[in-house]
C-alpha cells in the first residue's frame, strides 16, 4: 500500500473473500526478497471502533483493485503506545517494492476513509538479517509478538551486528532480527518474537536480553507485547489456538 500523503503509507484490513494470496512454507511472498514495510498508526482517541471500520472499508477498495502484498496487523497492548496498531509486510525485493497496487487510488481511498480517525502515522523499511536471527524473513502469525526496537550511537552497527550473530546458534525460539534502511532514527534494529501467549513470552525472559557485549554500543531499546489481529491482516493465516 503506497500512501504519499503525510509520507505515510496506508493500511489494508482483510474482510471476505477476495483475491488468493498465498504465503509458502517460508513465510515469504513470492516476490522473495530480505525487505519488509513497518508502519505504525495512532488512532484518535474515542475513535478505536471507527478507525477499524474504516480500515474494513479501505480494504474494500483494495480487494477491488485486486492487492497481492500479505500485510499482518497488530494492536500494541503493553507499551506507551497502547492502542496504537502496526501493519507490516515481508518478504519485498526491491522491485516489487516499486510496484504497489494503484498508489494514487490508494492515496484517495485512504485519506478519505482512515485519515479522520488518525493523528499520528509512521512508516519504515528494514532489511531481514538471516545471519542474526532464527526464522525466516517473515513471523509466524502467532498470538502475540514480543517486539524490541534497539537504538544505536552513530557508527556502531557492525559491531552490533557482529555481537548478536555469534548467539545466532544458541537461539531456540523463532526470533527475527531487522535493520532499519530508512524511516527513523538510525542506527535501529528490531527484534520480532511471535509467542503463542503471553505465557510463552514471561517464560521465556531470559532470553529477553541482550548480550552484555552491546550494552555500550546502545542508546535506547524499548520491549512492547503486541496481539496479532487476523481480522486486521490481509492474506495471513490464522494463528495456532493458544
Amino acid at each position: 500500500m503506497n500512501h504519499r500523503w503525510l509520507g505515510i503509507v496506508g493500511a489494508a484490513l482483510f474482510v471476505g473473500p477476495g483475491p488468493a494470496h498465498v504465503v509458502d512454507r517460508t513465510g515469504i511472498q513470492a516476490d522473495r526478497g530480505p525487505y519488509a514495510r513497518i508502519a505504525i498508526m495512532r488512532p484518535l482517541d474515542g475513535h478505536f471502533v471507527d478507525f477499524e471500520a474504516a480500515y474494513i472499508r479501505h480494504l474494500a477498495w483494495h480487494q477491488q483493485a485486486r492487492d497481492t502484498w500479505i500485510w499482518y496487523g497488530w494492536t500494541i497492548n503493553y507499551s506507551e503506545r497502547r492502542m496504537w496498531f502496526i501493519y507490516a509486510s515481508f518478504g519485498h525485493s526491491a522491485e516489487s517494492l516499486d510496484n504497489p497496487v494503484d498508489p494514487a487510488g490508494d492515496d484517495r481511498d485512504n485519506i478519505m476513509n482512515v485519515a479522520p480517525h488518525v493523528d499520528h502515522w509512521g512508516n519504515a523499511l528494514y532489511e531481514f538479517l538471516p545471519a542474526l536471527s532464527r526464522g525466516t524473513g517473515a513471523p509466524s502469525p502467532a498470538p502475540r509478538l514480543e517486539l524490541t526496537t534497539v537504538d544505536l550511537d552513530a557508527g556502531t552497527g557492525d559491531a552490533f551486528e557482529a555481537a548478536i550473530a555469534t548467539g545466532q546458534s544458541m537461539l531456540k525460539d523463532e526470533t527475527l532480527w531487522y535493520r532499519m534502511v530508512v524511516g527513523g532514527t538510525a542506527p535501529r534494529y528490531i527484534r520480532l518474537r511471535p509467542r503463542p501467549s503471553m505465557a510463552a513470552i514471561l517464560e521465556g525472559k531470559s532470553e529477553q536480553a541482550l548480550p552484555a557485549k552491546v550494552n555500550g554500543l546502545i542508546a535506547k531499546t524499548t520491549v512492547e507485547i503486541l496481539t496479532f489481529r487476523p481480522t486486521l491482516s490481509l492474506g495471513v493465516g490464522s494463528p495456532p489456538r493458544e
